[in-house]
């Protein structure tokens, strides 16, 4: 085998073991997840235009906050833990929002 294949492979492996350590399938998951919840908070009418608009400007800065941990090439237990815990406060942000008593009027 060459040298510069040699290279090439061990870059290749390096790069892609650097993006699975940083991947966490659990932050994805869940944001995916919630994701839904507050789109079908939308559909149900659950959720006026204000709450959702503020219900997606929290789930944007946690995916910002994601990528600002990442870019390092890696997810640290603290970061995963820090992810969580905001994934844990915006879920609680959606079930106050879709059980209040705020309502979109629906179309007549």
């Amino acid at each position: 085998m060459h040298q510069s294949a040699i290279v090439l492979m061990v870059i290749a492996l390096t790069g892609s073991a650097a993006s699975a350590f940083a991947a966490d399938p659990g932050v994805k998951h869940r944001q995916h997840h919630q994701q839904r919840r507050i789109d079908e908070g939308v559909r149900s009418g659950e959720l006026t235009g204000q709450e959702t608009k503020d219900l997606r400007k929290e789930e944007r800065g946690i995916r910002q906050e994601e990528r600002a941990y990442k870019s390092d090439g890696k997810l640290t237990r603290t970061e995963r833990k820090d992810l969580h815990r905001d994934l844990n406060q915006a879920s609680k942000d959606i079930y106050r929002e879709k059980h209040d008593d705020d309502k979109r009027p629906r179309a007549q």
